[in-house]
């Protein structure tokens, strides 16, 4: 009995201890991670129960960052993308994939920067704003070269093949120079 209730004082303090930067990024983990979902499943296997799970599943990364359940609701995304896909027959859209990508992509990041940020610490925007812009900068990237590998492979058979190798292979030497100048720089 006297361990459940220093359990529950010790919740009543850190809950009192909550900064409002952290619980801000908890808050946009939730929607971005909803987001992506509402965004995967088909529209008519939404009612009460199913979006009430799906409100459970969006909320559990937010809640626990540093648990499994940010890969258990990507892998929930993904599953609803695939049963939308291949169950409804939703035809595959770019800009439905690159949102879904993106939203994924975004959730995934933010509870990485959750998990390391203390509940309740002083924390710089600064940091948040940092994390966010680079962020966009891999989104705004992975989005042009997306769209730019679709375009090419509308070139033809061989010259879409050949644009998309030539652009991998240029993607991946400058990769690998850039993690050899840090490994230098270090």
């Amino acid at each position: 009995m006297d361990a459940a209730r220093e359990r529950v004082r010790a919740a009543r303090t850190a809950a009192r201890r909550v900064a409002l930067l952290p619980l801000l990024v908890r808050g946009l983990v939730f929607l971005v991670v909803l987001a992506g979902l509402l965004l995967a499943y088909p529209v008519q296997l939404f009612q009460a129960r199913s979006l009430l799970a799906l409100t459970v599943v969006a909320l559990l990364p937010a809640v626990a960052p540093r648990r499994i359940w940010p890969t258990f609701a990507a892998l929930v995304t993904v599953g609803g993308w695939v049963f939308a896909s291949a169950g409804y027959d939703r035809p595959i859209t770019l800009w439905r994939l690159l949102a879904v990508a993106t939203l994924l992509y975004l959730g995934h990041t933010l509870c990485a920067l959750l998990a390391v940020l203390p509940y309740d610490g002083a924390i710089d925007p600064d940091v948040v704003l940092r994390w966010l812009t680079r962020a966009g900068a891999v989104v705004l990237a992975s989005a042009v070269i997306g769209v730019l590998l679709t375009r090419s492979g509308q070139l033809g058979p061989d010259d879409g093949f050949q644009a998309a190798t030539v652009v991998g292979l240029l993607v991946a030497v400058g990769l690998t120079g850039l993690l050899g100048w840090l490994l230098r720089r270090r």
